[in-house]
């Protein structure tokens, strides 16, 4: 008996690894082409990290003429949650991350080297797995987990290592006459992988993010092959990216201590490496101290925040190539007309330690994305967030042509209004353009010119004196002067600073007071704007009803 007979006993029907090496030739691609995947799990929810991971391997694919694919990997088929994978592809698509290849729904895929779904490649498994065993790499451990329960706690109190290997490695040891006989008396069985590895010895590796770094060898028998037929994480990922030609695996950081046993696997395999990009995780400031986001404690952690939000899914990959490299920040200042595509993504200079997530810093980043937004297009994703999210903010929009007035205020000039984040602004950012929701609040908030009286005689003299709806904006603010110096306030602001025992106040105290009466509102885009798009009736109105009501 040899370790041929005892493949060919425990993998009697799986084709050879010659044949699934021809079936994936390598790609024909450009030189310097990178070959990038997003592999998720379909168990839940999709992590920001993922997203941001995504967007780093699709943007450094498409720079270099590559490919980025999407590879589902469903062998802990224990934690599978229903529609899973629908999740994860409608998510990506959801931010414009569109894969070259793999999965385009629960069942669909495109592309020439799939199935992208690793449980239905189980197959392609079996085969490199009985390669390895043919090879005396790999073997049947028939070890039962109240074995390997008894094993760790003699571990754990001899404080070792624990874990399957050396001495440890009880199966290993076994003759193959031996194996054969358990197999044929029908005693379970897994497969493990033989480490030809030393604890005691090092290998360098270089990381394209973290750099050169050290790692003890791995001399751990891991599974390879589980008890379902499936494989694990490891096994899987060594053939899956050698077959589908990955040259650049982006992960997060945490798989890093996995990378010696990782080479081990390429080598003891036959395959070529491909380079490993650790990104660091995205972190978070609690309390002053550092914390990677969390599923339970962040709700900024699920992708499906930003849609329910309503944060565009335009701002969220600017902030992620923030957070990417360093150097964004000054090419969008020096580019800010320019789509983000055109930014040269380096991994080189992604950050080595986790960069901070920062709420505040993603909205501004939002509100200037937002800005460069025509009145149409706000029109367009703010109603169609507001149709699954707020009735009352599709009760306005759904006034169109008025809607689009309001929402063309201040836009589309050289420095455009920057006060909505989110979907989720707009309602509180333009209800009170709207008459029925005006007239519901009833308060004046009077700033500077506080007397009531006085409120009400300059209102009523702007209404019947100084209010002209032909005026350009020059004559209509010069009005506004008149007014001021006809009640005892400064024309010009410089005027009262010079000089502020001549005056009550300056025009900017007169303006706000008519933006109040408008309003009902201190701060507000343009003025004159407002009024052009209130219309004459309107502004005569609101201001009658101011005088009456202050």
């Amino acid at each position: 008996m040899n370790y041929k007979d005892l493949a060919d006993l425990i993998f009697p029907d799986v084709k050879g690894v010659e044949y699934y090496q021809e079936k994936y030739p390598k790609r024909n691609l450009p030189e310097g082409a990178i070959v990038t995947r997003i592999a998720p799990s379909p168990t839940g929810f999709v992590h920001v990290g993922s997203l941001y991971q995504a967007l780093v391997a699709r943007k450094v694919a498409t720079q270099t003429n590559g490919v980025f694919f999407l590879r589902i990997e469903d062998t802990d088929q224990k934690r599978e949650i229903e529609n899973g994978t629908t999740e994860i592809v409608t998510s990506f698509k959801e931010f414009d991350i569109i894969p070259d290849e793999g999965m385009t729904s629960e069942t669909e895929e495109v592309g020439n080297y799939g199935p992208y779904k690793q449980s239905l490649r189980k197959d392609i498994y079996q085969s490199f797995a009985k390669y390895l065993i043919e090879q005396g790499k790999a073997y049947p451990c028939f070890c039962e987990a109240e074995e390997l329960d008894e094993m760790r706690q003699k571990q754990e109190g001899a404080k070792i290592r624990p874990g399957y290997y050396g001495v440890w490695a009880k199966c290993r040891k076994l003759s193959v006459e031996e194996m054969v006989e358990k197999i044929k008396a029908g005693e379970k069985y897994i497969i493990r992988f033989k480490s030809p590895g030393r604890e005691d010895k090092k290998i360098k590796h270089h990381d394209v993010v973290k750099g050169n770094v050290d790692f003890p060898e791995n001399d751990q028998d891991i599974v390879i092959i589980k008890a379902d037929g499936l494989p694990t994480y490891h096994f899987a990922h060594a053939i899956d990216d050698h077959l589908m030609g990955t040259t650049h695996v982006i992960r997060g950081d945490e798989w890093l201590s996995s990378v010696p046993l990782h080479i081990q696997l390429f080598t003891e395999l036959g395959f070529k490496l491909p380079k490993y990009v650790h990104i660091s995780p995205i972190m978070k400031n609690d309390d002053g101290n550092k914390r990677k986001l969390s599923k339970r404690k962040d709700p900024e952690a699920a992708v499906s925040y930003y849609a329910e939000e309503g944060i565009p899914a335009d701002a969220v990959k600017e902030y992620l190539l923030n957070i990417a490299n360093s150097n964004f920040e000054n090419w969008r200042r020096a580019n800010p007309d320019k789509d983000m595509s055109e930014f040269e993504l380096q991994l080189n200079k992604m950050s080595v330690s986790g960069a901070l997530f920062d709420m505040v810093k993603l909205l501004d980043v939002s509100k200037i994305v937002i800005s460069k937004y025509s009145a149409q297009k706000v029109y367009d994703m703010a109603y169609e967030w507001a149709k699954k999210y707020d009735q009352e903010l599709v009760e306005m929009l759904d006034n169109k042509e008025y809607a689009l007035k309001v929402l063309g205020i201040e836009r589309g000039n050289a420095k455009p209004r920057r006060d909505i984040a989110k979907w989720s602004d707009v309602k509180e950012n333009i209800i009170y353009l709207f008459d029925k929701f005006y007239e519901n609040k009833e308060e004046y908030p009077l700033q500077k010119i506080a007397d009531k009286e006085e409120a009400k005689q300059m209102i009523t003299a702007y209404s019947n004196e100084f209010y002209h709806v032909e005026d350009d904006k020059d004559t209509w603010f010069n009005r506004m002067k008149e007014l001021a110096e006809k009640f005892g306030y400064a024309k010009e602001v410089k005027e009262y600073k010079q000089n502020p025992d001549a005056y009550k106040g300056h025009v900017g105290d007169v303006s706000t007071l008519i933006r109040v009466a408008l309003t009902k509102r201190t701060n507000t885009p343009d003025m004159y704007e407002i009024m052009k798009v209130l219309g004459k009736e309107e502004v005569i109105k609101r201001l009658q009803h101011a005088v009456e009501n202050i």
